[in-house]
């Protein structure tokens, strides 16, 4: 298969995987959903390169918000699709000329922590302050969008880190 057909078949693959883990564990809360979020998040920037992990950052939170398994304000989306994009993007940067133990940690640490800084930004200082939120949604929203996203970035991108080598090695014995 040519390489840039195994892209969009890995975009595709893995923005389909994304949706359907975020409506599967949408029950099981924010720690189980935001990894399993993160970590094909970071997949899709290892495989499908930086333009199909931004197109899976980008599309899959406003695919959640239509499916109803995302934030019920769609003021909020656009943010986490940035905070996706950014987790994407910082992870590409770090890992899209080689892959060695320690630019896998330093960029899922550094991944996880933009990630988090964004969010936090946006959602809380910024969107909780601007926008006219009943009292009790800001105070989840700024939950929700601190520490967690921290963890659950760090657990998805540990996560696509170690399962990795398996995918890789299994694509080249096509």
């Amino acid at each position: 298969m040519k390489k840039a057909t195994l892209k969009i078949t890995y975009t595709a693959a893995l923005l389909a995987l994304l949706i359907v883990l975020q409506w599967a564990t949408a029950g099981f809360g924010q720690l189980v959903t935001g990894s399993c979020v993160n970590c094909v998040l970071a997949a899709a920037a290892l495989l499908a390169g930086w333009q199909g992990g931004l197109t899976v950052a980008v599309v899959s939170p406003f695919a959640a918000f239509l499916l109803g398994i995302g934030p019920k304000n769609i003021a909020i989306v656009p943010a986490i699709a940035v905070g996706n994009a950014v987790l994407v993007m910082v992870l590409w940067l770090f890992l899209r000329k080689r892959i060695t133990p320690l630019r896998s940690i330093l960029g899922v640490l550094t991944a996880a922590a933009s990630k988090f800084v964004v969010l936090y930004l946006l959602v809380v200082q910024l969107l909780c302050h601007v926008l006219t939120l009943p009292e009790k949604q800001a105070a989840a929203f700024s939950t929700m969008f601190s520490w967690p996203q921290l963890v659950t970035a760090l657990i998805g991108a540990s996560v696509a880190m170690a399962v990795l080598p398996l995918v890789l090695r299994a694509r080249r014995k096509e």
